[in-house]
């Protein structure tokens, strides 16, 4: 997504709320896109309607602009993982002329626009897919396996015409933390599984790689290799330093490589992971090694949030160091 879409459908969401008592007017919403509950059962239900409620109270003050069948298309086309159903560019249009019919409305003078001058016609349809493809469904889709859909937009179409809701504001609100609460647990659980089958397997894979012709194994338990031997400088513990690298898992997926990037990259040793503070002050300048790191010299128990370093994952890293800095 080359423009932040999610961000100008907040800034919509802004200049509506400022809106001092002249905020647009409330209109039936569209009813294609509901399928009522009589009853909130299952949790999926529940949640779907907490959600809802919170969805229609931020697009409230623009909720005469929004078509709700649209909106539900937009959303279950991202949940699909499919790709948006309005172009980058009809988006930043549709955007655009909201804002500026937000601002008409309110009484704020329109860059642009005389004043006194009719407020721009938004095109409902295309509010709706804008909202759905580039701010809802894609905030939404991680959690579409834990939602009902037919549930929230019972509470977005409820909301937006002022009836009665199925869940009070205190009750969505406990809804919504309680679910969040059971995901931190469900994720912490799965991590600290993560952490100790990666810890094994790194273990046990240092424990054979040490045994391999060339390979050394310091006392903090790093192990490297020297591809190319250099003769230049050795840099220190605090020193900086310009190299170029490739980063990979156990199982040889590359996480990062300044080789892709075309770019050797500069940094201080005392500004990384324990294991490449350590690697690098043991290379002389023009030298290449390969380190192997195990977890507790690389990113340790907490990885790299949203991977792709998982916890206690033993690293292999390619270093070359190119020159040591002044």
């Amino acid at each position: 997504m080359k423009m932040g879409m999610r961000g100008a459908a907040a800034s919509v969401l802004i200049l509506a709320m400022g809106a001092t008592g002249t905020a647009m007017s409330q209109q039936p919403a569209a009813r294609a896109a509901v399928k009522e509950t009589s009853t909130l059962n299952s949790q999926r239900e529940k949640l779907g309607y907490a959600i809802g409620i919170d969805v229609a109270n931020s697009f409230g003050p623009i909720s005469s602009e929004i078509d709700l069948a649209a909106l539900r298309r937009a959303v279950t086309n991202a949940f699909e993982g499919k790709q948006p159903l309005i172009s980058q560019e009809e988006a930043q249009k549709t955007d655009a002329a909201l804002r500026q019919a937000v601002m008409a409305k309110s009484g704020q003078p329109v860059p642009g626009v005389a004043p006194g001058t009719a407020p721009p016609k938004v095109d409902r349809e295309k509010v709706g897919l804008m909202l759905g493809s580039f701010a809802v469904g894609p905030s939404l889709a991680p959690l579409k396996d834990d939602l009902d859909l037919d549930a929230l937009f019972d509470a977005v179409s409820t909301t937006f015409n002022n009836g009665t809701p199925k869940m009070t504001a205190e009750q969505a609100k406990a809804t919504l933390e309680g679910f969040m609460k059971g995901k931190q647990a469900e994720m912490e659980a799965k991590s600290a599984a993560q952490a100790g089958t990666n810890r094994v397997e790194g273990n046990n894979f240092l424990a054979k790689n040490k045994t391999a012709p060339g390979v050394v194994t310091t006392a903090s338990g790093l192990q490297y290799q020297v591809l190319r031997p250099g003769s230049g400088e050795r840099p220190l513990p605090t020193s900086k330093v310009r190299v170029n690298y490739e980063g990979k898992l156990l199982d040889g997926t590359v996480f990062d490589s300044s080789y892709q990037r075309g770019q050797p990259i500069e940094f201080g040793l005392d500004q990384v992971i324990k294991g490449w503070s350590e690697g690098v002050s043991l290379m002389p300048t023009g030298s290449k090694y390969r380190f192997w790191i195990p977890g507790e010299l690389a990113y340790g128990e907490q990885g790299t949030p949203g991977g792709p370093i998982g916890p206690n994952a033993t690293l292999t890293f390619d270093v070359e160091l190119l020159n040591v800095l002044p």
